[in-house]
């Protein structure tokens, strides 16, 4: 079984064989459709694909001249249903796999964060360079957001918190906002004095844009230094977060029930104390019977398990997995329990 969890910033492939045993594996750069078009951003998976084959050496049963006997595929930027189509066709026609499931990256984080017994209920949200949730309760009903960005209503991930936080330093620095330690911390991150200057690099190209999620880490730390305009943001990310979360909750009607919530993506899975307390201190207002859970496993450990579920794997399979995922904290499931929290 070959699982992929393509996302913004990042893509791991793992070759899986029928007892869970991972017998290759690749990491490359981000899966981009809207950007480079469905056949170009899959057809960028192709080197890992193949590196993970040629590190398995062709073990385990052929399966009609594909590399597996089935492709789970956790892609970011499948939001909607139509996407998800296009790119099972495209995934198909390479021929990698004789099945192909796609399905948004959010399952996979969700899947992560649930027992292997049963089916998986519960909520997920993805926090990491965009933000996004899902849900899944009983009888396989589904809960989802567009999640295309500002349009569709979503605010939060590491992208707008740095855009936010240079918005309101730039605002502080020439007297339109309030005053706030970020038009200094920011700048100062790139060996600037003022905004003025870091708004001049930006604009000019002289600083990569991609560094500008190097300013979400200056953003926390401002934060926890007690500043209110960098707390304030990190307030809103977390409000963020449990909205997502607890109305994706009430489409399923299991607010009523113990329920995971499976927080994950680099912003949550980061544990920075105001967020994280935060977002479980509204969670216990809000869904008093939401059980908060951060996964540190790799996301394609999700799409892994959805690649078992298919293929009716034994129960071995899945803890061998797991283990192979798990964090040197936690050697067991990847996740972390409120009780551990």
């Amino acid at each position: 079984m070959l699982a992929i969890d393509a996302g913004n910033s990042k893509t791991d492939v793992a070759l899986v064989g029928p007892d869970g045993s991972v017998l290759g594996v690749a990491r490359g750069g981000g899966f981009r459709p809207p950007v480079v078009g469905a056949e170009a951003a899959v057809g960028s998976l192709a080197p890992l694909v193949e590196e993970a084959a040629r590190q398995a050496g062709g073990s385990g049963p052929p399966h009609a001249g594909h590399i597996a006997g089935h492709i789970s595929a956790c892609l970011a930027n499948a939001d909607l249903p139509s996407e998800e189509e296009e790119l099972t066709g495209v995934l198909a026609d390479r021929g990698w796999g004789a099945t192909v499931t796609v399905a948004n990256d959010t399952f996979a984080l969700l899947r992560a964060g649930v027992g292997d017994d049963g089916e998986p209920t519960g909520v997920s949200v993805v926090c990491g360079a965009g933000i996004n949730c899902a849900g899944i309760g009983h009888g396989g009903r589904v809960a989802r957001f567009p999640a295309i960005g500002r349009i569709s209503g979503d605010w939060g991930g590491g992208g707008y918190l740095s855009e936010e936080a240079l918005w309101w330093a730039a605002r502080a620095e020439d007297g339109r906002g309030e005053p706030t330690e970020l038009a200094r911390a920011l700048p100062a991150r790139f060996g600037l004095t003022t905004m003025y200057e870091l708004i001049e690099a930006l604009h000019l190209g002289q600083l990569d844009p991609a560094r500008r999620h190097e300013l979400t880490p200056v953003l926390f730390a401002v934060a926890d230094a007690g500043d209110g305009i960098a707390r304030a943001i990190v307030d809103r990310q977390a409000e963020e977060v449990v909205t997502m979360a607890t109305v994706a909750l009430g489409r399923l009607d299991l607010l009523g029930e113990e329920t995971p919530v499976v927080l994950g993506g680099g912003v949550l899975a980061a544990r920075h104390p105001l967020l994280d307390d935060r977002v479980r201190e509204l969670l216990a207002e809000r869904a008093p019977k939401a059980e908060p859970r951060v996964v540190t496993a790799p996301p394609v450990l999700g799409a892994a398990l959805l690649g078992l579920d298919r293929t009716g794997a034994p129960e071995a399979a899945y803890a061998r997995l797991r283990a192979h995922y798990a964090p040197a904290d936690d050697t067991e499931s990847g996740t972390e329990s409120p009780s551990e929290a």
